[in-house]
C-alpha cells in the first residue's frame, strides 16, 4: 500500500469521514498543466468504511493554485473543463495585492494562509470581510506547527493576525499531510485551534461544519446555481382543529 493510501486509511481510523486529495499547481514552475483529478477508484478498489459507522468514506478532489503574479489568476477565469472537475478550488496568494484579489474577485472556495514564514503583509479588514460575505473560507495548516519550532512560531503568529481581523469566522484547519506521522485526530486538531486564537466553538467548527460549508460552496460554484437544503417540519393547522395561539386567544375572549 502506498504512502497516500496509508495516509487516507489512517484519517478514517482516527475519526474523519471525508478527505480531500490535493493537487497543487505552482505557476513559478514551468510547464504546469491542470490535469483531471484522480479518481477514488484508482486508489481503492472498494472504499473503506468509516470507523464507528456503517457508511463508506468520502473522497473529494481539490485543486490548489499557488499564485505569485496577477497573470496566474487568468486560469480561474478561463472555462477549463478540468478545473470544473474538482470539488474544491483553493488559491495560495503570495502577495498582498493577490490576497486582496482572491478575497474580492476570484471564484474560489478556499484561500490558503502562509504558515511557514513571516507574512510579507498585514491582513486588512475590508478584503477579509468581503471574502466572508462571499462565502469564501481561509485555511490554516497544522502540520508545519508540529514539524518545526520555527514554523510553529510563524503558524501561531500568522494565525493570530488573521483572527484579529476575521474574529474566528470562516476558518478551516487542515493537515496537508504527506505521511501518516503528520496526522492528528479531530480532537487534537481542535485543541491546536485554541493556540491559533480560535474559541472552543470556532475550533470545532473549523474541522466540521466549516469544512462542509466549503464543499457546499464548491457545489454552488460548479453548478453556477445556489444549492438549497429543505427540511419538513410538522405544523399544526386550523384544518386539524388546532388554532394558532393568537386566534385561539381571540376565540376564548
Amino acid at each position: 500500500i502506498g504512502q497516500k493510501n496509508l495516509t487516507i486509511c489512517l484519517l478514517f481510523l482516527v475519526g474523519y469521514s471525508t478527505v480531500a486529495i490535493n493537487h497543487v499547481i505552482d505557476f513559478k514552475e514551468k510547464k504546469q498543466e491542470i490535469v483531471k483529478p484522480i479518481s477514488p477508484s484508482e486508489l481503492f478498489p472498494s472504499l473503506p468504511i468509516v470507523q464507528g459507522k456503517s457508511k463508506p468514506i468520502k473522497i473529494v478532489t481539490r485543486l490548489t493554485l499557488v499564485v505569485s503574479d496577477p497573470s496566474h489568476c487568468n486560469v480561474l477565469r478561463s472555462t477549463s473543463t478540468n478545473i470544473r472537475l474538482y470539488d474544491i478550488i483553493a488559491v495560495f496568494p503570495k502577495t498582498e495585492k493577490l490576497f486582496h484579489v482572491a478575497c474580492t474577485n476570484l471564484d474560489v472556495d478556499l484561500i490558503c494562509i502562509n504558515v511557514t514564514e513571516k507574512l510579507p503583509f498585514y491582513f486588512r479588514r475590508p478584503p477579509v470581510n468581503m471574502a466572508i460575505d462571499r462565502g469564501v473560507y481561509f485555511e490554516l495548516l497544522y502540520t508545519p506547527a508540529i514539524k518545526d519550532s520555527t514554523m510553529r512560531r510563524y503558524t501561531i503568529s500568522n494565525a493570530l493576525s488573521l483572527m484579529q481581523i476575521c474574529k474566528g469566522k470562516n476558518i478551516i484547519i487542515s493537515s496537508a499531510a504527506e505521511r501518516p506521522l503528520e496526522l492528528r485526530g479531530p480532537y487534537d486538531v481542535a485543541n491546536l485551534g485554541l493556540l491559533f486564537g480560535l474559541s472552543e466553538s470556532d475550533a470545532k467548527a473549523a474541522i466540521s461544519t466549516n469544512c462542509r460549508a466549503v464543499l457546499l460552496h464548491g457545489e454552488t460554484r460548479k453548478t453556477a446555481f445556489g444549492v438549497v437544503y429543505t427540511k419538513k417540519t410538522h405544523r399544526a393547522s386550523e384544518e386539524e382543529g388546532v388554532l394558532p395561539v393568537r386566534k385561539k386567544a381571540k376565540t376564548e375572549v
